[in-house]
């Protein structure tokens, strides 16, 4: 199966301003709910900005993706799928 690729918008009131502790926390959270759902998603990385996140993930559906933020409780405030990744060579002839 062919996971596909999903951007999750988070909207965490002041998640720019927890510490590393507590950042520590919130993935150790994460990945324990994705270890339930495995192999049907996997994170990636994600970005922390004031109050949301930008979170990369893999997988099957957006179904599981909503299923990931229900056990985890971090929101999944708005979900899009990547259809192309570009970048600076995508220029080149």
């Amino acid at each position: 199966m062919a996971l596909r690729k999903f951007i999750i918008e988070r909207d965490i009131p002041k998640v720019g301003s927890l510490e590393r502790d507590q950042l520590r926390e919130a993935a150790a959270k994460s990945n324990e709910a994705l270890s339930k759902l495995s192999p049907d998603i996997q994170w990636q990385e994600s970005y922390v900005a004031a109050d949301k996140t930008f979170c990369v993930y893999l997988a099957k559906d957006e179904a599981v993706i909503r299923k990931h933020a229900e056990i985890s409780g971090f929101p999944a405030t708005k979900i899009t799928e990547v259809r192309k990744v570009i970048d600076p060579t995508t220029a080149a002839p």
